[in-house]
């Protein structure tokens, strides 16, 4: 069976989810690895440590920046010559549009977000999370070659063999763009809560110390803020130990207490730590949908009846002011730093 995995990077910065699916193709049969970009063999060579059979790179300075129109028509017709039985992409804002555009291509459809894939004769069979992640479904698509985003951290990453190398073949850039990148800005890009193996969060409850004088002429909102921060320096400081990401829940992030690139949520990001500690967050369920598949979870909440035990493993319930500083303590000396 022969699968192609698109590798998704910006500027050579891969998407550790695309490693992912490179795992998943490999159970299948032969991995085949795509590459688009200028200056992309870095990350072609970088596909063969984590298994791929085959490279293929478009290395052109039209495909410098992504747009979809030269990137979709490049895929397409890779696809169309190499025939394909399945295309993999992890999921994220670039590959949705990607896939879709490639599928209108190739007279198929595109299945979203699948956290498992499995084959059943001729047929794969996908499933991925449907009402907010309360249930899964089992799908299967009908179009040639069957294509799938496979959502990040729900398959493993397979071991990096550094030095494995391969032929990489080279192919053309095709299409014309209809629009031009006339600049971009990157914002807090050391947050990556997507592929984080630790996330601490903190919600409204950070800013409830009383304990906290603000200082002098700031209004009632400025203070709150204020007090917000000196919580969520708390947070950061445990996340820091323990080697994790910071996150945040929507009222932490309309309340004006952390830029909204750290949420957590329906309408912020949705991930799959290995462990995520909730502080001072109530649980509400647009919180739950965005991280209620991680593996551990542990609340920390003054509420004995916040609704975020529910979904914790383990709960501690008390002043989040004293229980965080003690934990980062305890970890210091447990993970000896």
């Amino acid at each position: 069976m022969k699968t192609l995995v698109y590798i998704d990077h910006f500027k050579g910065a891969v998407q550790p989810s695309s490693w992912e699916a490179l795992g998943v193709a490999k159970k299948f049969g032969n991995a085949i690895a795509v590459v688009f970009g200028e200056n992309a063999n870095d990350v072609a060579k970088s596909a063969f440590e984590y298994g791929a059979d085959e490279v293929y790179v478009a290395d052109d300075s039209s495909l410098k920046d992504y747009l979809p129109e030269t990137y979709a028509s490049t895929l397409s017709a890779l696809a169309s010559t190499l025939n394909p039985n399945l295309i993999l992409f992890p999921t994220t804002a670039r590959t949705r549009e990607l896939a879709a555009m490639s599928a209108v291509d190739l007279n198929t459809n595109v299945m979203t977000d699948l956290t498992g894939l499995e084959v059943n004769g001729d047929s794969f069979i996908a499933t991925r999370p449907i009402y907010e992640s309360k249930l899964f479904e089992k799908v299967n698509s009908v179009g040639k070659p069957v294509m799938a985003t496979l959502r990040g951290r729900a398959f493993p990453k397979p071991n990096q063999e550094v030095g494995k190398s391969g032929t990489i073949n080279k192919v053309d850039a095709k299409g014309e763009a209809k629009s031009t990148v006339e600049g971009y800005s990157a914002s807090e890009s050391a947050v990556n809560l997507g592929d984080a193996s630790i996330i601490v969060s903190g919600g409204r409850g950070v800013s409830n110390n009383p304990s906290l004088t603000p200082p002098a002429g700031l209004d009632e909102k400025q203070a709150e803020i204020w007090r917000a921060q000196q919580g969520f320096a708390l947070v950061t400081d445990l996340a820091k130990v323990l080697g994790g990401a910071v996150g945040a829940s929507r009222a932490a992030v309309d309340g004006g207490y952390i830029p909204y690139s750290h949420q957590v949520g329906q309408t912020g990001k949705v991930v799959a730590p290995d462990l995520y500690i909730a502080n001072g967050i109530s649980g509400a369920i647009q919180h739950l949908v965005g991280m209620r598949n991680a593996k551990v979870i542990v609340a920390i909440n003054k509420d004995a009846d916040a609704p975020i035990f529910k979904a914790a493993r383990f709960g501690v319930v008390g002043d989040l002011f004293e229980i965080v500083p003690a934990l980062t303590e305890a970890f210091k000396k447990k993970l000896g730093k």
